[in-house]
């Protein structure tokens, strides 16, 4: 267990990926159901603070918000939660390592964590194959980027269906426009295993 960032048991966890807050063009690019991005930041704000609690712990897989240190401040600070943030091909251009973010925990490349005894990999990206995809269902990989949704025709989503069903697109495309938690995520995975049976 020592080589895992975080260990977390007994408590809510979250996560979630691709806000891309104040990013006007997300809207058009990803068929999104918002008539301006002030409409769409505010949204994402009030769905993550209906679900998350002041203290519960948060990952965001990255590509979090467009736009300078002020507006990053500005948005965190909107938001519940303990934030840890595996960083995000966008976030790479926008976030500033010297700056001290309001919420901002943890700042990572990559995470591994075990939640309820549930070892996890998370990253921005999908993985072809990752530590413990060959160990039925011991180990999941949550990821972004990929901007899963009805909507979505990205040069991306045909390699999907390469992915193993312990991998997870926690996305806000694909989740409503909102996190979700470690026990839905759970429960999908279980749901797939029972039918790839």
């Amino acid at each position: 267990m020592k080589n895992y960032d975080m260990i977390i048991s007994g408590q809510p966890v979250w996560f979630t990926s691709d806000t891309h807050f104040c990013h006007e063009a997300i809207i058009r690019m990803n068929g999104r159901p918002f008539n301006s991005v002030e409409a769409m930041n505010q949204t994402l704000i009030d769905n993550w603070n209906a679900r998350i609690g002041k203290d519960d712990v948060v990952f965001h897989l990255g590509d979090f918000c467009f736009g300078n240190v002020k507006m990053w401040d500005g948005i965190l600070a909107q938001l519940n939660g303990h934030i840890h943030l595996v960083l995000g091909n966008h976030d790479r251009k926008y976030f500033d390592r010297r700056h001290q973010y309001k919420n901002l925990i943890n700042v990572a490349e990559q995470m591994s964590i075990i939640v309820d005894n549930r070892k996890i990999i998370l990253n921005h990206y999908p993985f072809l194959c990752y530590a413990g995809t060959y160990s039925p269902f011991k180990t999941y990989q949550f990821f972004g980027h990929v901007h899963t949704s009805d909507f979505s025709d990205g040069k991306d989503i045909p390699r999907l269906a390469y992915l193993f069903p312990t991998q997870y697109d926690v996305g806000v495309d694909n989740n409503g426009y909102k996190p979700i938690s470690f026990n839905e995520v759970d429960r999908i995975i279980k749901q797939r295993k029972t039918e790839t049976k």
